[in-house]
């Protein structure tokens, strides 16, 4: 089928607006591969440091046509997702061995959980750490020392961090390999009935324990569909990662072959293979608006309207929330997982997962089907089926879902949008995820409620000030504030009010988990209130619309009394748990719109300097 014409309109429009910086990005690329640091430019010293622990792997190392693949790791054995990898790269090196190449640990970049931090003082560090990790990945590939590059991670922000890294090497081919969900335990579902319980005092903290204890249980992501999970469909369908690996199990034959079958494909893209792969012509304009598809077609985490700017920037591409306002009003909603639904991932995965979604949106005319991927067959093998024979992956063509309980096909979606909505109004400009909304919330009109902390919301919550129809306001949340944190401890004390049959609505220049669901949320409003944004002039009282239908975010006061008011001066920033140590980042990042990065915001500004003479 012919291309969509939004799809094929926003392409056109991204393209454009990316004319200079794309060009400028594929040039240093060029540049880097041409005149760059690489293991046979080494001088001899340089070359035996990085070789002086390589024991067997040496007489390979030194052969300048030999082919070394780089792996940076995000392992920590805290991290429920991030502690099988703590195996791979041994097993990265003898699957290397297997076909004649190399590997070494290029280097290590930090892992943080939202889980963990939710609602604690690290939170506030979280979304700076996207910036941390790509630096850890830059400083890690700095070494010149490699042929390709194995990328191993899997949640929140730690994902676009190593994509960011990668792509400012993007001369290299490079493949992420994921180590997938943990088994099914406690339902999402339940989990959030008993957290609401506890909220309302019903049960006590040990049977949250257990609950908690019961959902969380192995290793591997969350089963819930957030931004972990978000990651995976998107660099699947980017064609990053081997075809159908997104979703397969920790330490299951399939997963281990997954990996084998990943560290053999890289050796054959790698820059000394046979089938060379630069991972800067893999990231395209059209990989992008394919991630963005992805995410919109199956209600994926908020989070990624501002990481997908980030990675798209990091390859000379830019985008904004109207391109994805758009495609999301072309792209139907064909998930139904938790948050949105009541299943998880696993259970998505089974009744077809990724492949099945795939197929369905390439023949709808969704997707750019003729994207370099590092599937030797392209884009169509990301429409198969994965499945263990005799030690081997192999495929076949993916079959349509098992359960439309679950997965849907485009012509009978569950939504005729993906649920990304840009909302605009005197109070600024933000973004609502609609698709785990229902209908009758979708338009909240009621009295402001005005907080600068999400735990004095708890507080008011309890003391019974919040039992009415309400928005719930949360500013001084953005990045140049506290650094975004997610405020996701919010969802089950407004699901309760929700519950009891009030209007409610949260309003917000911070960020919401992955994991938000049913209750109407604005977020990422910018200018933020931090820097005497709109949001700031908001008062306890002030009648205030959020509609998802006509897309407004509204402060219902009269213009001339609106224009007239002073912005709330900003409270002293927060010290303790490291935060201060993030200072000069909260001072020059970017707006959440273009990323919320303050790398790329720094970086933008020396490549504008230097412009198009790299010499």
């Amino acid at each position: 089928m012919s291309l969509n014409s939004v799809v094929e309109s926003v392409t056109a429009r991204i393209i454009e607006r990316s004319k200079v910086s794309r060009r400028r990005y594929l040039a240093l690329m060029e540049r880097n591969r041409a005149k760059g640091v690489s293991r046979p430019r080494l001088a001899c010293g340089n070359l035996a440091h990085a070789i002086a622990a390589s024991a067997s792997d040496k007489p390979e190392l030194m052969r300048p046509t030999s082919t070394n693949l780089g792996i940076v790791t995000t392992y920590n054995d805290m991290l429920s997702a991030h502690q099988p990898y703590g195996r791979y790269p041994d097993q990265i090196k003898l699957f290397a061995r297997e076909v004649g190449a190399t590997a070494q640990v290029a280097g290590g970049a930090p892992a943080m959980c939202d889980g963990v931090t939710q609602g604690q003082e690290g939170m506030e560090l979280s979304l700076f750490s996207r910036d941390v990790i790509a630096m850890s990945t830059a400083v890690g590939l700095s070494h010149g020392m490699f042929e390709g590059v194995a990328l191993l991670g899997i949640c929140d922000k730690i994902v676009p961090g190593l994509l960011m890294g990668a792509l400012r090497f993007g001369h290299l081919p490079t493949i992420l390999i994921p180590a997938g969900p943990m088994p099914s335990g406690l339902s999402n579902k339940e989990k959030q009935r008993i957290r609401q319980l506890y909220v309302q005092g019903k049960v006590g903290q040990d049977r949250l324990m257990e609950a908690e204890n019961a959902s969380y249980h192995s290793a591997g992501t969350c089963t819930f569909y957030g931004t972990a999970n978000t990651n995976q469909m998107m660099v699947e369908i980017m064609g990053l990662m081997m075809p159908d690996s997104a979703f397969i199990n920790p330490n299951t034959p399939l997963r281990q072959a997954m990996t084998r079958s990943s560290i053999h494909r890289l050796a054959e893209i790698s820059l000394n293979g046979e089938d060379v792969r630069p991972l800067a012509q893999c990231v395209d304009e059209k990989a992008i608006v394919n991630a963005a598809v992805g995410l919109l077609a199956t209600g994926g985490s908020t989070n990624h309207t501002i990481h997908l700017p980030a990675i798209a920037r990091a390859a000379g591409i830019i985008i904004d929330w109207e391109d994805l306002s758009r495609l999301s009003a072309a792209v139907p909603l064909m998930t139904r997982v938790y948050p949105s639904g009541s299943e998880d991932v696993n259970a998505f995965n089974h009744v077809g997962g990724m492949p099945t979604v795939i197929a369905e949106l390439s023949r709808a005319g969704l997707l750019h089907t003729d994207i370099m991927t590092v599937s030797r067959g392209g884009f169509a093998d990301y429409a198969c089926r994965a499945s263990l024979q005799d030690d081997e992956v192999v495929y076949t063509h993916a079959k349509p879902s098992l359960d439309r309980d679950i997965l849907r096909e485009v012509s009978a979606p569950f939504k005729a949008d993906g649920g990304i909505k840009l909302m605009k109004g005197n109070v600024g400009r933000g973004i609502y995820k609609s698709s785990a909304i229902s209908e009758e919330h979708l338009t909240v009109e009621a009295p402001a409620r005005v907080f600068h902390d999400q735990h004095d919301v708890a507080t008011a919550f309890q003391n019974g000030e919040l039992e009415q129809d309400v928005v719930v306001v949360v500013r001084f949340q953005g990045p140049e504030a506290n650094g975004m944190p997610e405020l996701h401890k919010l969802t089950p004390t407004l699901g309760v009010l929700q519950d009891r049959g009030y209007k409610v609505a949260l309003l917000t220049d911070g960020r919401m988990s992955g994991a938000s669901g049913k209750v109407p949320a604005a977020i990422h409003v910018g200018p933020e209130a931090q820097v005497g944004g709109p949001i700031a002039k908001v008062r306890d009282g002030d009648m205030i619309r959020v509609c998802a239908v006509t897309g407004q975010i509204e402060v219902l006061v009269d213009a001339a009394e609106w224009d007239a008011r002073d912005v709330v001066p900003p409270p002293p920033p927060a010290l303790g748990t490291g935060r201060e140590l993030f200072a000069l980042m909260r001072s020059v990042h970017d707006p959440a719109e273009a990323g919320a990065s303050a790398m790329l915001a720094q970086m933008d500004r020396v490549i504008e300097t230097v412009g198009d003479d790299l010499h």
